[in-house]
């Protein structure tokens, strides 16, 4: 056929059709196998499959013109988009075509574009090149802003491979094929095709009267059809499955609305303006009528190939339709366009299939050339009935209510108006359809005149098309010119060239008609034309037109001028040419000649008569794209050329904030958090509160049985209550008498007060009457403080008021009873707690006073009673109690007697700030002759100035009765013979002062250092020196070491903490030799200066935590590269994707911190191996790995995660605004993962509450929040049932909602697991060991209950059961919970049989553990079982690996080292060789009687200790430090008790005791002269923290000095 004119072509296929008849059109060919047209593109080109595909890159005729060469947008130097728009193409719509083009050859145009092309999708990750709005643009910025930008996202394109460098320039993408393939009707994809199809052969609801096309003798039938609205073939089906079609929000109504009102089509922008979807719809029908006919003629084609040739024949007649029909009349005639040497060429004749010519749209055509059209566009449609022969008229039809959308209150405004205004049914096409079909629409568009040819755009595209919600309203010819410079588009003149064109060398060159013509000539205010405005907007220089502009100008009455002529021309004969599927060549065997004549003979208004049957041959001119004279049926002209002076105004221009809507449900949810966090701490408060309160009850019930058995035993009444102190109270008991005594004590029974009357005028009953009036206080006269009550209930304190008064009227005492209200009675009351912040202030000022004495010898006592902060005291008087109570001592006891009654000068009975003064100079500055002689005078209590040997012993008992000592009495009597027989006074029956001084020579130094010590600040150790500024402390310490050099100093220490006891003969032997300590010793050299010393301490503790340090920073070194190498990911590898976008190096920071997060959050579960750690801990690897700092390891990984938790959940609560504040298109970019209906905004609360990432982010949160909550001390002491619940739970909960949290795919592809699957493996195969073996039951073979609340348990131990001095276990109480689990140190040894605990009762768990095995409670019934998990490891089983080891204990801390002092024995004399050598074991308690347990096991242990292996100190506590006066003299005692009987008087062991807290800095400095071969000290504590940590500094602050290091390993309990 090549060669053969079209219109010969005609010819020829009518004859065969006249010939053939419609049989062999749509039948008779039998059933063959073709190969139709692809729907995606692919392989259309089998040379070049690629070409023309779906998602393929736009081509280019003109060279890029990108500013980088690669990327960057064209264009810079060109003016602002809008203000061209605004001055060269705006002016007053009405005027119609030159040659008649009607808006249905126009819209028809969009459709043609629209199968063609699709590049509007914007890029992923969006980028904006916005576009200034000019200040003062009368539509955009009418407040004179000069702030307003439109929105402009460059297009989309190809990210693999374009855009990265000059070689590969960016090159945008075209989402469909370049074919007419029918991609509008069908869509590019199988699945969208299978989505819009009826897939059905019978329709048996259906007849001929309910569907369009049904068939009349078989309309059940349907094959091949395309699925239609209920079925009637009127319209597609709609949008139910929810396709992802275009929804942007109609401007008109500003709100986004559904996408399942649309029709489901191919083209997924159809839906846009009625106009367009009257094409979709006409092409929908134009496919089923197809089908029918095909159904007819062949019975035994199935579904699927009637479809196929529908489809095949439907894209033909539309390519024959486009390309033929309309592109001619577009293009319009080259008739007297090239006389003035302008290049005009027409369509050429189809000669074949041309493979080597690519297909592609391009970059010109899509950003300038095809938009010609807008030109075209007017700014209304008509829409007619069909022609009425009997009246010869048609009804153009208003507008309604119902077109009108019913938006307004002012209807009338926009109904009853001559056409659909355009700029008003941007994404409400549906309303003028359904109201009258597409019928009315298709002949209302072929009888309207388009508007002119010509500069001038109406403003329904030009300032009003349709935008995004947050600028409702875009100028689109703004668009035009920055969509080419988007895409690198060059300038004019450079595209012309590229075309073969001669370049303009001047604006009137453009288009001299155009600036002729009455509109190009149209003034402005300003009394400028186009031609002018065009110069000015320029700048004159022609250079920096854009493509757009010149091209439009251009424009030609019979069409589009030169430039955008040749580039539309060259387009579609590039489509046509390069399409294998192209209906003409009948090389692809799709269409038999009668099919080829069929498809010749189609004509638009065929397909619209066809598809639309109630219209006549009379309701349509012969060629609807245009309104010709001489045409056929021109019945029905329009009324009136449509401007938009005629129709309703189009609505302003809207904006839209994207967070509103969000801001109440943002405040809340991190207002929720916070009340979360405030809600779980008073929760947990509130179950401490209940099991302080079970606590007390427990004791409150235990003493109402104590006072009822008292009662019944001794007759005697007492009143329970809670004494007020101030911020703390106390449970006491009130006896009322004997005599005028009111008796103050503890629910145990210990005496805490005794309120005197016998001198008191009046006593103060006051009351409140507000809450549930259960407080009061007592107010004696001449009395310290009040006695400040809180009773159960009123009836208790009434009934206490009652008796009370009874009392005070027996004992003839005056009493005054009122009444006040809570916080008055509160008020006025003077607690124990003010007053002891006024002995406080009281003792410090004494203090200061008497150290300033000590060292400023020209101090006047006068001048310092007299000063202005000693005047504030000078009418304090202490009690006898107060003194006692300060002292740490009875009341009673003869010791306070006697010292209060020495101070007492007066015999006021009360001691004087003057008086108090005078007693603490005496000892700070008193001589030991001096101190002597207050000890002698004291106890010579008849004043003989002789101490007989009776009141010598009463002075030894009294020191006894202060460390609540029992001796017995012939062991004082032997005390006091062997220490007046060694000095030479055994036959005398009284001493002499000089004799007793005789007696204290010996102690001088300590004498010396003695002091009447009184503590400061609650009795702490350190008040003193808080009470004294800097200064002074440094003058005492100067004074100190003026007296007393290192090296005696450290001999007396070492003297007095570390003599050698081997029996009773060693013990003799020692006491007539000098121990080794007493060797000379080098003075360790000590650097003064600062820095030097802190960089000392610097490197011992690098020496001794060195491992831990390597694997600590090791760790931090591994997780900051975690999170230095998501932040640098997403800060600069994807620069351009996802919320980097949005959020900038916000998410950079959040990435990193949550990828840190999953990395602290799994390895923490190392940490918790506790079965693999022991285990490991034993091999060779603890040379390397420090196992013992696995707890010190868990806490810090566990602040490193919460660090990184709250750096991630502020980080995303700032993201997620970020996100709640983006267009939904950009975030349908940017969150594909993440699907929602088109019209729903996702605020806030969806991302948060709606998406698995967001609700598994809250829930995880929330667990965080609660586990570390009850990960507190106060958590673990009060409530550790709760923490072990939340602590085991809560992990589960972290890592299950952790795995969902991350498979959202918000951000990134899910990695949780890389990180989890390790440390989750190693974790449960250890805790699966833990399990298999505690779920044992073992039996308890016995139970004590031991003084000091401690439970002793010894237990069968299991054949298996092995491990090593100084490990735990955790036990459970099957009585309790089976899956209670609580941690416990052993204090058996491993050589011996059973397993011991001893557990004091501290917390609800333990005391309840007591109670159960409460002898008097099992009474005849077997202990309760227990379940046994460990053993575990921890640092103190290393004992044995130092050459001298100390262990320090403290309280119940003392626990792990009785096993050990067992297990060291046991190895002794096994005569197994370990490295240590010795060992020092310092035993820290407040009384010798606390733990007695403990005394036994160290009386055991001595008497197999041969070798001296150990060496025993004891501590008592009660008094704060060893060389007070009084506990000089107990040390005294205790000396000569030793040398006597071999043992120490108080606890009846050869280890000696010692008053006070120990000084570990001397002790340990003492060490090192004693073994100065050992170069590290182990040091092992175990207690309460203060004590730790004091053991803690010691060893840093030695490690400061040259010499051996001391590494500690320290538990706290």
């Amino acid at each position: 056929m090549l060669g053969i004119q079209p219109t010969c072509l005609v010819a020829i296929c009518t004859l065969v059709a006249a010939v053939t008849g419609q049989e062999s059109v749509f039948g008779g060919g039998g059933y063959e196998e073709k190969e139709y047209h692809p729907y995606d593109g692919w392989f259309n080109n089998r040379a070049h499959p690629e070409w023309g595909v779906v998602e393929g890159p736009l081509t280019r005729r003109v060279e890029h013109h990108y500013a980088d060469g690669t990327y960057a947008p064209s264009g810079g130097d060109r003016p602002n988009p809008r203000s061209v728009s605004e001055e060269t193409m705006s002016g007053l719509t009405g005027e119609g075509s030159y040659v008649n083009r009607t808006a249905l050859l126009v819209f028809f145009g969009q459709q043609v574009v629209e199968e063609i092309l699709d590049a509007q999708r914007p890029g992923c990750p969006p980028e904006y090149f916005n576009i200034p709005i000019p200040k003062g643009d009368p539509l955009y910025d009418k407040e004179g802003r000069g702030d307003v930008v439109l929105p402009f996202l460059r297009s989309r394109y190809d990210m693999s491979i374009t855009g990265y460098n000059p070689n590969q320039p960016r090159q945008q993408l075209n989402e469909i094929t370049p074919f007419i393939d029918g991609g509008l009707t069908y869509g590019v994809s199988k699945a969208w095709a299978d989505a819009l199809r009826l897939l059905k052969s019978n329709c048996s609801e259906r007849s001929a009267s309910n569907n369009l096309f049904a068939s009349q003798d078989n309309p059940q039938d349907c094959r091949g059809e395309l699925a239609s609205y209920k079925g009637d073939g009127r319209f597609p089906v709609e949008n139910s499955l929810g396709l992802p079609l275009a929804n942007p929000p109609p401007p008109r109504d500003h709100q986004l609305k559904s996408a399942t009102r649309f029709f489901r089509l191919g083209n997924p922008r159809g839906n846009e303006n009625p106009f367009l979807l009257t094409f979709g719809i006409l092409w929908f029908r134009h496919h089923n009528w197809l089908a029918r006919e095909f159904r007819k003629h062949n019975s035994d084609w199935s579904d699927e190939k009637v479809y196929n040739e529908a489809r095949a024949m439907n894209i033909a007649i539309h390519q024959k339709i486009v390309l033929y029909d309309w592109l001619p009349l577009l293009l319009g005639s080259c008739e007297g366009r090239t006389a003035g040497g302008e290049i005009c060429l027409n369509v050429t004749e189809y000669d074949g299939y041309k493979s080597a010519i690519h297909p592609g749209v391009t970059h010109v055509f899509q950003s300038a050339a095809m938009r010609w059209g807008h030109t075209l566009v007017p700014p209304g449609v008509y829409r007619r009935t069909g022609y009425n022969e009997t009246s010869g008229t048609c009804e153009f039809l208003k507008t309604t209510r119902f077109t009108a959308g019913d938006r307004h209150d002012f209807v009338a405004v926009h109904e009853n108006k001559p056409g659909l205004r355009t700029c008003n049914t941007y994404w409400n096409s549906l309303e003028a359809i359904q109201e009258t079909d597409i019928d009315t629409m298709l002949m209302g568009m072929a009888s309207q005149i388009s508007e002119r040819e010509d500069n001038i755009i109406t403003p329904d595209l030009r300032g009003n098309v349709f935008g995004p919600l947050e600028f409702s309203r875009r100028d689109l010819m703004a668009l035009n010119i920055q969509r080419g410079r988007d895409h690198g588009l060059p300038d004019y003149n450079t595209a012309r060239r590229a075309f073969g064109l001669q370049e303009k060398q001047t604006f009137e060159e453009i288009n001299p008609t155009l600036f002729n013509t009455q509109s190009g000539k149209t003034e402005r205010a300003n009394g400028t034309g186009v031609l002018e405005r065009l110069k000015q907007v320029h700048n004159n220089t022609l250079s920096k037109v854009d493509v757009w502009t010149g091209g439009l100008l251009e424009t030609q009455q019979g069409g589009p001028g030169e430039l955008f002529r040749a580039i539309i021309r060259d387009q579609f004969l590039r489509i046509r040419d390069g399409d294998r599927f192209w209906f003409e060549n009948t090389r692809n065997g799709l269409f038999s000649s009668s099919q080829l004549s069929f498809i010749w003979n189609t004509t638009i208004r065929d397909v619209i008569l066809r598809t639309n049957p109630s219209m006549k041959e009379s309701d349509i001119q012969g060629n609807p794209f245009q309104w010709r004279t001489g045409d056929s049926n021109l019945n029905c002209p329009q009324p009136d050329q449509l401007s938009e002076l005629d129709m309703e105004n189009c609505t302003d221009p809207e904006y839209f904030d994207y967070f509103s809507g969000s801001e109440v449900s943002y405040a809340l949810t991190f207002t929720s958090f916070g009340l979360f966090i405030i809600a779980t701490l008073l929760f947990l408060i509130i179950l401490g509160k209940q099991n302080e309160s079970k606590r007390k009850a427990m004791k409150k019930r235990a003493a109402a049985l104590t006072k009822k058995q008292s009662t019944q035993q001794s007759g005697d009444d007492y009143d329970i209550a809670t004494e007020i102190l101030g911020k703390k109270s106390r449970e006491i008991t009130i006896k009322l008498g004997p005599g005028k005594q009111i008796q103050i004590k503890t629910v145990s029974g210990r005496k805490l007060r005794t309120i005197d009357l016998s001198k008191s005028d009046e006593v103060l009953i006051c009351r409140s009457y507000s809450k549930e009036r259960t407080e009061m206080f007592l107010r004696v006269s001449d009395d310290t403080h009040d006695l400040v009550l809180n009773f159960n209930d009123s009836e208790e304190r009434d009934s206490f008021v009652v008796r009370a008064k009874t009392f005070l009227q027996e004992n003839n005492i005056r009493y005054n009873d009122t009444e006040v209200s809570s916080s008055q009675l509160m008020g006025q009351a003077s607690t124990k707690e003010m007053r002891d912040k006024l002995l406080q202030r009281f003792f410090k000022t004494a203090l200061a006073a008497s150290v300033k004495l000590e060292t400023d010898e020209g101090e006047n006592l006068r001048d310092l009673v007299n000063s202005k902060e000693a005047r504030k005291f000078i009418h304090v008087e202490l009690s006898k109690r107060e003194f006692a109570e300060y002292l740490k001592l009875k009341p009673d006891s003869l010791f306070v007697e006697q010292m209060f009654s020495t101070a007492d000068t007066d015999q006021s009975g009360a001691i004087s700030f003057r008086e108090f003064l005078d007693i603490m100079v005496l000892f700070t500055k008193g001589s030991p002759d001096d101190k002597a002689r207050l000890m002698f005078n004291m106890y010579d209590l008849d004043k003989s100035g002789e101490l007989s040997v009776d009141e010598f012993r009463v002075m030894l008992k009294s020191m006894m009765e202060m460390v609540s000592t029992s001796v017995e009495s012939e062991q004082l009597d032997d005390l006091v013979n062997t220490m007046m027989t060694s000095h030479g006074f055994g036959n005398k029956t009284s001493l002499t002062l000089n004799d007793f001084n005789k007696i204290m020579s010996k102690y001088s130094t300590e004498l010396s250092d003695a002091s009447l010590h009184v503590p400061v600040g609650n009795g702490d150790q350190d008040g003193f020196d808080r009470g004294i500024d800097k200064q002074r402390q440094q003058t005492v310490m100067h004074a100190a070491l003026a007296r007393e050099n290192r090296a005696l100093r450290a001999r007396r220490t070492v003297r007095a903490y570390a003599e050698k006891r081997h029996g009773d003969a060693g013990i003799r032997q020692r006491a007539d030799r000098k121990s080794r300590v007493q060797v000379k010793v080098t003075e360790a050299k000590f650097e003064k200066n600062e820095v030097i010393q802190w960089w000392q301490s610097v490197q011992k503790y690098i020496q001794n935590y060195r491992l831990e340090i390597f694997w600590l920073s090791l760790y931090l070194l591994v997780l900051a590269g975690i999170f230095i190498e998501r932040a640098y990911y997403y800060s600069v590898e994807r620069e351009f994707a996802g919320l980097r976008r949005i959020a900038g190096y916000g998410v950079s920071i959040t990435r990193g911190a949550a990828s840190a997060m999953m990395f602290t959050y799994c390895s923490i579960l190392v940490t918790m191996c506790r079965n693999t750690i022991t285990a490991l801990r034993e091999t060779f690897l603890h040379r390397y790995i420090p196992f013992d700092s696995a707890v010190t390891m868990h806490k810090i990984i566990a602040w490193l995660a919460l660090v990184f938790t709250v750096m991630h959940i502020i980080g995303h609560s700032l993201n997620i605004y970020a996100i709640s504040t983006q267009p939904a298109g950009d975030l349908t970019c940017l969150f594909r993962d993440y699907w929602r209906p088109s019209d729903e905004l996702p605020k806030f609360h969806y991302w948060c509450w709606q998406t698995l990432t967001g609700i598994t982010g809250v829930l995880l949160t929330l667990i965080i929040i609660v586990m570390y909550i009850f990960a507190s001390d106060y958590s673990r002491q009060r409530v550790f049932k709760w923490f072990w619940w939340t602590h085991n739970f809560g992990y589960f909960g972290v890592y299950f909602f952790m795995v969902f949290h991350g498979s959202g795919f918000l951000v990134q592809d899910p990695f949780f697991y890389y990180f989890f699957l390790g440390p989750g493996i190693l974790y449960t195969l250890d805790k699966l060991y833990s399990v298999s073996r505690s779920k044992t039951e073992i039996a308890v073979v016995k139970a004590e209950l031991l003084p000091s609340e401690v439970t002793y348990l010894e237990f069968k131990r299991p054949s298996t059961f092995d491990y090593k001095a100084g490990q735990w276990v955790r036990i459970a109480c099957l009585s309790q919970s089976p899956s209670e689990y609580h941690p416990f140190t052993l204090t058996s040894a491993p050589s011996e049989d059973t397993l011991k605990l001893h557990i004091r009762a501290v917390g609800p768990w333990t005391i309840n553990l007591r109670n159960i095995y409460n002898p008097e409670v099992l009474r005849d019934s077997p202990y309760p079982k227990l379940y046994l998990d460990g053993p575990f490891g921890e640092g103190h089983q290393d004992w044995y690996k130092f050459d001298v080891s100390v262990l320090v204990g403290g309280g119940i801390g003392v626990t792990p080292f009785a096993s050990i002092l067992k297990d060291l024995i046991a190895t002794a004399q096994s005569g197994v060789k370990i490295a240590c050598k010795k060992v020092y074991f310092m035993w820290i308690t407040r009384d010798q009687n606390q733990y007695e347990w403990l005394t036994d096991i160290i009386q055991e242990v001595e008497g197999k200790d041969t070798n001296g292996v150990l060496d025993t100190h004891i501590f008592i506590t009660q008094f704060p430090q060893k060389f007070d006066l009084r506990t000089t003299m107990l040390y005294i005692c205790e000396r000569h008790f030793q040398k006597v009987a071999g043992k120490s008087l108080f606890t009846g062991l050869r280890a000696v005791t010692h008053f006070g807290r120990p000084e570990f800095k001397s002790f340990f400095a003492s060490l090192a002269e004693e073994h100065p071969e050992v170069t590290k000290f182990g040091v092992f504590s175990c207690g309460p923290p203060p004590m730790t940590n004091g053991v803690d500094k010691t060893c840093s602050e030695l490690n400061k000095y040259e010499g051996p290091s001391f590494l500690h390993h320290f538990e706290n309990f």
